[in-house]
């Protein structure tokens, strides 16, 4: 027991170390040697030279060969873009969808795929008395949920096997999709229509509507749906006023984080190609 405290303790201090190394650069001190980062983290050379190659290696630090100096890598500047990115989304996106819900009287969110969950992350409720319960920070199994299918429609099937590496699906209730056959060809349905939907999938008497958000890397970063009772929410409310009021919102914040832009760019790559 006392062996497994201390392997935890050590394991700890390795990631504060680490960070404390990323925590030296700033934008006035871009470039730094070893010396200057073991003097500013206290952390002996030995060890220091482990974490800053470790650090290297996953893309977090780069050492320029000529100077020995260190600085920080493209992956801060990725993490750093996808933080700017999350917050321009959410900037974007809380007045449309309050004018989503003005003109459905229907709860709205968004949400993500964060490891082999779908997260709900923002919410607009309607004033409806009858609503269904808001699911924000709650997770659950992508397939199960709209939310969840318009962003595994866009991911390659190499990500969705991860995510399911067996046949059989768990389920939610009577109605969740059980095999993983099955879904393949509800995400290609999802592809052909634009939109994804969740009749009582993932709770009795819920349903729901969702579309993919896309941006400037043309990649699916996130999704839009309306959720609320089975009662109200039915196919031919969904075709006639529910999708195309989806799919809006999702042409709007799909042009707000810059998809059009980054497709006529990797258009023109595609095109210089040949």
């Amino acid at each position: 027991m006392h062996k497994k405290r201390e392997k935890a303790s050590y394991s700890v201090q390795s990631v504060v170390n680490a960070l404390k190394v990323i925590e030296c650069f700033s934008f006035d001190e871009g470039e730094l040697d070893l010396a200057t980062i073991a003097k500013r983290t206290g952390i002996n050379r030995i060890q220091l030279s482990k974490i800053l190659a470790t650090l290297e290696f996953r893309g977090f630090i780069e050492r320029d060969r000529a100077s020995e100096k260190y600085k920080i890598g493209l992956k801060i500047f990725e993490l750093g873009e996808a933080y700017r990115s999350r917050l321009r989304l959410f900037r974007a996106a809380r007045p449309i969808m309050e004018e989503v819900v003005k003109r459905c009287n229907e709860t709205c969110y968004i949400g993500d795929l964060r490891g082999e969950y779908v997260v709900y992350l923002l919410i607009e409720e309607t004033l409806h008395p009858v609503r269904a319960v808001p699911r924000v920070g709650q997770r659950y199994w992508p397939h199960a949920s709209a939310l969840g299918k318009a962003i595994l429609a866009y991911k390659s099937l190499e990500e969705i096997n991860k995510i399911y590496p067996d046949e059989n699906l768990p389920t939610y209730t009577a109605n969740t999709i059980k095999t993983k056959g099955e879904l393949l060809k509800e995400l290609e349905l999802v592809r052909e229509r634009g939109y994804a939907t969740d009749f009582e999938e993932v709770e009795e008497g819920v349903a729901g509507i969702a579309v993919p958000i896309f941006d400037y890397t043309t990649n699916v970063i996130a999704a839009f749906s309306i959720s609320g009772p089975i009662t109200r929410i039915n196919l031919e409310r969904v075709e006639s006023e529910l999708a195309p009021l989806a799919k809006e919102v999702g042409n709007k914040l799909s042009e707000e984080m810059g998809y059009t832009i980054g497709l006529k760019a990797k258009e023109k790559i595609g095109r210089s190609l040949y």
